[in-house]
Parts: C-alpha cells; sequence; structure tokens
C-alpha cells in the first residue's frame, strides 16, 4: 500500500493516524545519543581550552614578576620628599641586566647585612664606581665637585636637618653608594651596617608609582 492509498482512506472514512503512529514519528525525530556526542567532545575542548589559557596567563605573570616587573610598597620615611610610606611602586628587572645603574636612579635592594629587617629597601643612587663621594653641610660632592640633586625637598633637607655627614671615600668597582632623599631620617651608604651596595644587590630600578593614583608619576 502506498502513502497515497492512506490518504484516500483518511478523507473518505475520518480516520485519524493513532497515537503509536504519532509517537513513532516524534521519536524518529529525536536525535539519537550518538548524535550529542560531538557537542559533549566541543564543550570538553572548550573547558580545557580554558585551562590551558589560564595557566598561560599565571605562568606570564609569575614570569613577569621574577624576571621583568614587581611591584613594589614603600615602607617608612627615608624617601620622603619623593615617595611616601605606602606608595606603590613599579620596579625594572631588567634595568641593570641591560645597562649600569645610573646616578639619581631610584633602586631597590636587598638588605644584604640585616641592618633592619629581612626586607629590601629603597634608596637613591648617588655615586658610582670609581667615583669619590663626599656629603657635608647638607651638600654632594662628587669628584670633589658640588652635585645638584634637583630631587630633594629642601623643606627636609636644610642646614639643621641633614643627616650624618660623609666623609670623602672612594667607590669600588661594580658597587654604588645610596642615600634617602628625607638624608635626616635614612639609613644609607653612609653607615656601615649598610655600606656600598653590590650590583648583585640591585633588584631593580623603580620608575613609576602606581598607587595611591592621585600620586602617580614616573620617577
Amino acid at each position: 500500500m502506498t502513502d497515497d492509498w492512506w490518504a484516500q482512506a483518511v478523507d473518505q472514512f475520518g480516520l485519524e493516524p493513532s497515537p503509536e503512529a504519532a509517537d513513532l514519528s516524534s521519536a524518529d525525530d529525536e536525535p539519537l545519543p550518538s548524535q550529542d556526542l560531538p557537542k559533549r567532545r566541543r564543550r570538553r575542548h572548550a573547558g580545557l581550552d580554558w585551562i590551558i589559557i589560564a595557566l598561560i596567563a599565571v605562568g606570564l605573570a609569575v614570569l613577569l614578576r621574577q624576571f621583568v616587573v614587581q611591584q613594589f610598597a614603600v615602607d617608612g620615611d627615608s624617601m620622603l620628599g619623593s615617595l611616601h610610606s605606602g606608595d606603590r611602586v613599579l620596579v625594572n628587572k631588567l634595568s641593570y641586566r641591560l645597562h649600569d645603574p645610573r646616578r639619581g636612579d631610584i633602586v631597590v635592594l636587598e638588605d644584604i647585612n640585616g641592618s633592619v629587617e629581612v626586607r629590601d629597601l629603597i634608596k637613591r643612587v648617588v655615586g658610582l664606581p670609581g667615583e669619590t663621594i663626599e656629603y657635608r653641610g647638607c651638600t654632594l660632592f662628587v669628584d670633589g665637585k658640588k652635585t645638584a640633586e634637583p630631587y630633594l625637598d629642601r623643606d627636609l633637607v636644610r642646614d639643621d636637618h641633614c643627616g650624618e655627614p660623609q666623609p670623602p671615600v672612594t667607590i669600588e668597582a661594580d658597587h654604588v653608594f645610596v642615600m634617602g632623599d628625607n638624608r635626616a631620617s635614612s639609613l644609607d651608604s653612609r653607615t656601615p651596617v649598610i655600606g656600598q651596595i653590590p650590583f648583585d644587590h640591585l633588584i631593580g630600578r623603580a620608575f613609576v608609582v602606581v598607587w595611591p593614583t592621585s600620586d602617580w608619576h614616573f620617577l
């Protein structure tokens, strides 16, 4: 029998399709379980892709922090005039792999002698290898010549408030002489407990204040 015959019978006798037939036709339209497999596989692959992306992002963040840029929180008042306690700065850890330190750089350095705590310090480079440094009368002398320090706050560093003097001292090879900008409240290379800093104890150069946002500026 053909479909045409069935259609004619329906028209002539008023036949209705049986529920079983309706159920059978609808069942035929439903996808087989095997048809869902590609979708499930795609969902699993998408989930795996996100896990891989997250792992790569975390790995890159760790590598950047370890070798390129690190955030550092300023603690204390030794750099007042330029930095305040609580400021957060970004430190370029590649700087001194590419070039030697420069006078005026603000650097983060390891506290190699445990002078205050086991923590890092932030100071300014004022003397370079082979130079003779002297600090007297609130004035820095390099190789006998007075050196301008425009970064100092002269309301803080004044004749009656400029900290310990530094008799002439020649800086060793591959070392720097560092001081805080708040000269009267800085434990730095003027004291034997800190002394001159070897290059390999310089963590990096601070180059920008990122927090608080109201104090954002390049160093």
